[in-house]
């Protein structure tokens, strides 16, 4: 992977006045809830100046790279999650992947989105229309990867996700997906919450925590202006016995590399190989999980090619 560079320099400096991005793990009410939450503000910055997204293009995959990154606490070791989402909506889907490690890729379907008019709102729902949503989770000494899917509902990433928690693993869910724009168009602040219930949380609890977060100030403003993710929990769920379990760092990796595109092109068959070098070079070839292009010139790609 090759990191395209944030060129904003007020951004930059913004971004390095914040805590680093992190995975925080805590545990409410006597044990009877499990609540993951992210700054991911760096993560979504990077994603965007890797994917040159504009900022609906960052909105709409800023809030799965959150998703992703809430998501990647259910696994461990060297175990990772997948999340998708096949629509017939502008957008068409996304695929965003997760490791245990806090390592986060993945791509919009179509980047620009094709709109017929500008947006006055970020009611997102026409953006997805219908479609599915699949979570798999690949697990290292699992043979096969375990995998569940829902119709998407809402349009909503978060509302969607709590509602395919419910129904495929029966687990009374909430997820916030937070981004802050700033008046440039810039993302000044992006973090999210995942909130879960044990076994034995009551009816009661559920509630209370469900009303509890339609008032919550916005994760993201919090963040934007230097609170850290860690002091928005304890502040904010102050009085729910809030344990904290662990933290791990979280950012934008992926494990392409030029090595890999060089295999797969070995590996091709011969009519391929030869229709290549026929065409223009150099030759690109693009990661669409993290934007990376990589390069080969005729000489090398000959070479490869055993010719």
């Amino acid at each position: 992977m090759i990191k395209k560079q944030i060129q904003d320099r007020e951004l930059i400096e913004h971004i390095a006045s914040l805590e680093d991005d992190s995975r925080e793990v805590f545990l409410l009410n006597d044990e009877k809830i499990r609540l993951s939450a992210v700054n991911a503000t760096r993560l979504v910055n990077e994603m965007r100046a890797s994917h040159e997204t504009g900022p609906l293009e960052t909105y709409v995959l800023g809030q799965a790279y959150i998703a992703g990154a809430l998501l990647s606490s259910e696994v461990k070791g060297n175990d990772r999650i997948a999340l998708q989402v096949e629509c017939g909506g502008p957008i068409k889907g996304l695929s965003v992947e997760s490791w245990a490690c806090g390592a986060i890729r993945g791509y919009l379907v179509n980047n620009p989105i094709p709109l017929d008019k500008p947006l006055t709102t970020l009611d997102t729902t026409f953006l997805y229309g219908p479609g599915f949503l699949t979570i798999t989770k690949f697990l290292e000494k699992s043979k096969t990867p375990f995998s569940g899917q829902i119709m998407l509902e809402s349009g909503e990433l978060a509302k969607d996700l709590a509602l395919y928690y419910k129904l495929s693993e029966q687990t009374p869910t909430l997820f916030l997906l937070s981004l802050d724009f700033d008046k440039k168009g810039r993302v000044w602040g992006a973090g999210g919450l995942f909130i879960q219930a044990l076994p034995g949380c009551s009816q009661e609890i559920l509630d209370s925590l469900d009303e509890k977060c339609k008032t919550l100030p916005s994760i993201s403003k919090s963040i934007a202006g230097g609170v850290s993710v860690k002091e928005y929990v304890e502040r904010e769920f102050d009085g729910l016995g809030t344990k904290h379990l662990d933290h791990s760092p979280i950012g934008f990796s992926c494990p392409c590399s030029k090595e890999g595109f060089s295999k797969y092109l070995s590996s091709l068959p011969k009519k391929e190989k030869d229709e290549i070098l026929k065409g223009e070079f150099p030759l690109i070839l693009k990661c669409f999980n993290c934007g990376t292009d990589y390069s080969f010139g005729k000489e090398e790609t000959e070479t490869l090619f055993g010719d």
